[in-house]
């Protein structure tokens, strides 16, 4: 009995370490206006580039949007943290405590979401207010949403793991990949519309999935089952965690 109380002590303190971390991420690196701007601008201005001079009424691209602002809000920042954090020679206080790995990446994750969460609201509500599109379906809007949240910010996590100081070089890895994501998920072109090669290339990445749940959720037609969709948005997640785990422990062993 005294182990299990132990170890649920113990869970329960990693639990508040990753709200503690997400909260400090937040703060610190999220709730600036360069952050928030970027954020909207760049998928709204995205969107304006490949919607001008299109027959396609925008209306029905409106999910692509909000996917497209939930992709890059949710990955934006989380990527540059731990570069900032070891630049300014506070990661090695975070590993050095008490605070598990685990706790750690989760708090980075959570902070993500939300942040994911929150801006990708404002092009929802901007694109059933301002177009024709309107919600069919709260329920796979929403499911989409968060799993997309997760998967994306579990993403972010994962590409802050090579072990350097330096935000620029993250930053382009960055860029390097999540930018061709975009053209082979259906974001500005339905996946059953797009050429055989990008339509061979979707289901490799999570963005593909989180679309197809949000343009069911708008009354258009789906182009994977939900259900895969919901499993492959989680499997993506866990995998990029596992492998942000993986990559964070060994270069902390490196650094030593």
């Amino acid at each position: 009995m005294s182990t299990c109380a132990e170890h649920g002590s113990r869970w329960r303190r990693q639990v508040r370490v990753a709200l503690v971390v997400a909260k400090k991420d937040v703060l610190i690196y999220y709730l600036k206006p360069p952050v928030i701007v970027f954020g909207i601008v760049l998928p709204v201005f995205l969107f304006l580039a490949f919607a001008v001079g299109r027959s396609v009424p925008i209306g029905q691209m409106v999910p692509g949007m909000v996917a497209m602002a939930l992709f890059f809000t949710a990955s934006a920042v989380g990527p540059l943290v731990t570069p900032w954090e070891r630049q300014f020679k506070t990661y090695e206080r975070l590993v050095t405590s008490p605070a598990s790995t685990e706790a750690l990446l989760g708090g980075d994750v959570l902070a993500g979401m939300a942040f994911g969460v929150v801006l990708s609201a404002m092009p929802l509500l901007l694109g059933v207010g301002a177009t024709a599109a309107n919600i069919a379906a709260f329920g796979p809007v929403a499911c989409g949403v968060v799993l997309g949240a997760l998967t994306f910010a579990s993403l972010g996590v994962l590409l802050a793991s090579p072990a350097t100081d330096a935000p620029s070089q993250i930053l382009m890895l960055s860029n390097l990949t999540r930018l061709p994501l975009l053209f082979i998920s259906g974001v500005f072109v339905p996946i059953p519309q797009m050429p055989v090669l990008t339509r061979c290339l979707a289901p490799l990445s999570p963005l593909s999935y989180c679309v197809d749940l949000i343009r069911v959720g708008f009354g258009e037609p789906h182009y994977f089952p939900l259900w895969v969709d919901a499993a492959a948005l989680l499997g993506f997640a866990f995998a990029f965690l596992t492998a942000a785990r993986y990559w964070h422990l060994r270069s902390r062993q490196r650094g030593r």
